[in-house]
């Protein structure tokens, strides 16, 4: 499981079967792009202080080993509530590992904003439910039905999910 996970899981079921079953879409989406060559442009000294950090399916582009801080660049804040969630299951992943103290920084450097994120018991009975919630939604047989949101519009899946739609 992976933080992409955590966070297609919170913006749309179907987006996140999908990609659990093999259907990546993001390759064609100028709006993914365009928020990796920010990610890529916006701290170029970063990759010099920080190591890259891959451990149980999750990988970290910045983390800064000394402070214990994972920072985390998005392009916008239209999901900040997945992009915590995706966060936090980094954090908790790290615990997991035996790694405490770990705090985390969502960055959205096109807004000139900085969000601390930390994990309380809550989240981490939250983090085991949803996990079980995850696997059961990909495992399925059957992809979840579309959604219908505002959010749609801007998804790399948006032409898979409504071909054929009027």
């Amino acid at each position: 499981m992976t933080g992409t996970h955590f966070n297609y899981y919170q913006v749309c079921h179907r987006k996140l079967w999908l990609f659990s079953n093999g259907i990546n879409m993001e390759h064609t989406s100028d709006l993914v792009y365009e928020g990796k060559l920010i990610h890529e442009t916006s701290y170029p000294q970063r990759s010099e202080r920080y190591e890259e950090l891959e451990i149980d399916g999750i990988k970290l582009d910045y983390y800064d080993a000394r402070n214990k801080v994972i920072h985390e660049i998005k392009k916008s804040d239209k999901v900040e509530e997945a992009h915590e969630w995706q966060l936090k299951y980094y954090i908790y992943v790290l615990e997991r590992n035996g790694v405490e103290g770990v705090t985390g920084l969502l960055e959205y450097p096109s807004m000139r904003q900085t969000d601390k994120v930390e994990l309380t018991d809550k989240d981490r009975k939250r983090i085991a439910e949803m996990e079980k919630e995850i696997e059961q939604i990909t495992n399925t047989d059957e992809c979840p039905p579309v959604i219908n949101a505002k959010i749609c519009k801007q998804c790399s899946y948006y032409e898979f999910c409504y071909i054929g739609e009027d």
